[in-house]
């Protein structure tokens, strides 16, 4: 099986590739493409997001954090998707938690948000659910997305990229303390060892955006291809 990876940031991102892979469970090839593949520091600067834009936060090859607007990443992020199509994959993901509606695929495709915001009812018809940002610019625009799970809503923004571990346990001892149910690390960019310091300081359930997308994925290895 060949799955095709597709990332807002710059590829490969092995950052989020062991962990995906492990949770995956079946072997598989992994192709990636980057939307900012290529692009200079001063191009990727001309991707920051403006007023209004809907604002996402990636990684850059060298590790770095980034912010684009979805807008001006758009026709890049297609690109990736016909190339990997080109190339033959099974199935494409998106490592990504944001919101890429018109993005289309004649290969069946993994959408981490759209895969969060129909387990999380699944999991809890009612109560409070704690939703962890990369950016405190991003809570106006996450409020919308998780407002269909009809969920009291609680926010906090901690950067996997540039956030230490005393920023989580902070963050998770607010969400604790503010009668979260359920915790859902809402970036791609969040590791096993961060969901377990969330997991650790709030006493809640925590779910890992890379690691639900790799047992879905896996779950598919057998029925494509």
């Amino acid at each position: 099986m060949t799955i095709g990876a597709v990332t807002i940031g710059q590829s490969p991102r092995v950052d989020v590739t062991p962990e995906f892979q492990a949770a995956l469970g079946v072997p598989a090839e992994l192709l990636q493409c980057g939307a900012l593949d290529g692009l200079s520091a001063e191009e990727v600067e001309g991707l920051a997001p403006g007023p209004g834009d809907y604002l996402l936060v990636t990684r850059m090859r060298d590790g770095g954090e980034v912010r684009v607007a979805e807008a001006r990443i758009h026709e890049r992020m297609r690109g990736c998707v016909e190339t990997l199509e080109a190339a033959g994959v099974d199935l494409i993901v998106l490592f990504c938690t944001g919101e890429f509606p018109e993005l289309r695929s004649r290969t069946p495709i993994l959408r981490p948000d759209l895969l969060l915001k129909r387990l999380v009812p699944g999991i809890m018809e009612r109560g409070r659910l704690g939703v962890v940002l990369p950016s405190a610019d991003q809570k106006e625009s996450q409020r919308k997305k998780w407002a269909s799970t009809g969920l009291d809503l609680e926010l906090e923004a901690a950067s996997p990229y540039t956030g230490t571990e005393t920023d989580f346990r902070a963050a998770a001892r607010r969400l604790a303390s503010r009668g979260a149910d359920l915790i859902v690390l809402d970036c791609i960019g969040f590791t096993e060892r961060m969901k377990r310091v969330f997991r650790e300081e709030s006493g809640k359930p925590v779910i890992l955006p890379r690691t639900l997308l790799g047992r879905v994925a896996g779950e598919l290895a057998g029925c494509v291809g």
